[in-house]
């Protein structure tokens, strides 16, 4: 089985995040990024499903040559290939149309990603590459086995969960519990020295469409000082919650 797994290059959830002066950006000076956490999911049972069934996993990411060190962890980590679709990945459709293109050429039977980036928190990726390619998509999986070509899937819906069967090829938008977070692989040495030799193949742009773009971004407001009120005064409560909360 041949898997594609589409990987974002993200800042750390511990990292603090600062915009640039004219607000139009991200000012990435000092941040520590990896690979997206719901990629890396994704990648892991990729790598689950290669040692049970046998093919290969491929990794690959939009971006530009800082996104490189994201792809060999993903190689340490097991992947046996990666490719980097050279292009700055601002918007969600052009990103979708550089992926298509990448897997109409190179016939995956299996596409698995992360159902959003935890920077832009779009999720549009995922259900646009299924769009144009013309394939089944299962959005929120968390729970996937492979069976005769056929993909039995656990998605997340409200109130419950659903279990859906359907055809290889297929694009699956995975998130925890697609693997648990114990079972998330960890690179050793031996994966480090191993991803230096693999193949990373750099490919160029094929998409020109930018269909959005960010005007400006902006912190949310700080909180603010809180306010104590004696048990006793009751009616202080209800006028700052009225008149200043806003509350009642």
């Amino acid at each position: 089985m041949k898997i594609l797994v589409c990987i974002s290059h993200v800042p750390d959830t511990t990292s603090k995040i600062q915009f640039t002066a004219d607000g139009k950006s991200l000012d990435s000076t000092g941040i520590q990024f990896v690979i997206n956490p719901y990629d890396e999911f994704a990648l892991t049972r990729a790598l689950w499903f290669k040692e049970k069934l046998g093919g290969s996993v491929t990794v690959v990411n939009v971006g530009k040559a800082n996104t490189e060190p994201t792809l060999r962890k993903a190689l340490a980590i097991g992947a046996d290939d990666a490719i980097r679709i050279d292009a700055e990945p601002t918007d969600g459709y052009a990103v979708a149309e550089e992926l298509h293109s990448l897997i109409s050429l190179e016939k995956y039977d299996l596409v698995l990603m992360g159902r959003e980036s935890i920077d832009y928190n779009g999720t549009q990726v995922p259900g646009m590459v299924s769009a144009l390619l013309d394939w089944p998509f299962i959005n929120a999986c968390v729970g996937m086995e492979v069976e005769n070509g056929i993909a039995t899937c656990i998605r997340e819906i409200d109130g419950g969960k659903e279990t859906v069967k359907a055809s290889l090829p297929l694009v699956v938008a995975g998130q925890k519990g697609l693997v648990e977070e114990k079972d998330l692989r960890i690179p050793n040495m031996r994966g480090i020295m191993t991803a230096r030799t693999k193949p990373l193949k750099v490919v160029p742009s094929v998409s020109t469409i930018v269909a959005t773009q960010a005007v400006q971004y902006e912190k949310p407001a700080g909180k603010q000082a809180c306010k104590m009120v004696s048990s006793d005064n009751v009616k202080a409560l209800v006028d700052l919650l009225h008149n200043e909360a806003k509350a009642i």
